[in-house]
């Protein structure tokens, strides 16, 4: 018996509103989202005193702010640069407070 195949439905089919599969850019932007999350997190906790995370925020908001700059230029729907940009700001925080407490190399070039 024939049935009709139905549209397929992954966990990120809402990035492809055009109806396109865009696997790349997709991955893109899941990626700028938790290195932005990661960044965010390690630099409010060096800001607060917790612990001396500089290293990791500084390094994973450069990473996220470079994937996510790249995401950016190669997006293709609304969608994914919502995403793209939500990583992007937490990225860009969490090198700025990385920055702020010690920088990416830890005091060891000055």
């Amino acid at each position: 018996m024939a049935q009709a195949a139905g549209p397929r439905h992954d966990p990120l089919s809402f990035l492809n509103s055009d109806g396109r599969p865009h696997p790349v850019e997709n991955a893109l932007a899941v990626t700028s989202i938790v290195v932005g999350l990661v960044a965010f997190a390690a630099g409010l906790v060096t800001q607060g005193g917790g612990a001396d995370l500089h290293l990791l925020a500084s390094w994973a908001g450069l990473v996220g702010v470079l994937v996510g700059g790249w995401g950016q230029f190669v997006s293709a729907t609304t969608a994914e640069r919502f995403l793209l940009v939500l990583g992007l700001g937490g990225s860009a925080v969490g090198l700025f407070l990385g920055m702020a407490y010690g920088g990416p190399f830890g005091g060891l070039l000055g």
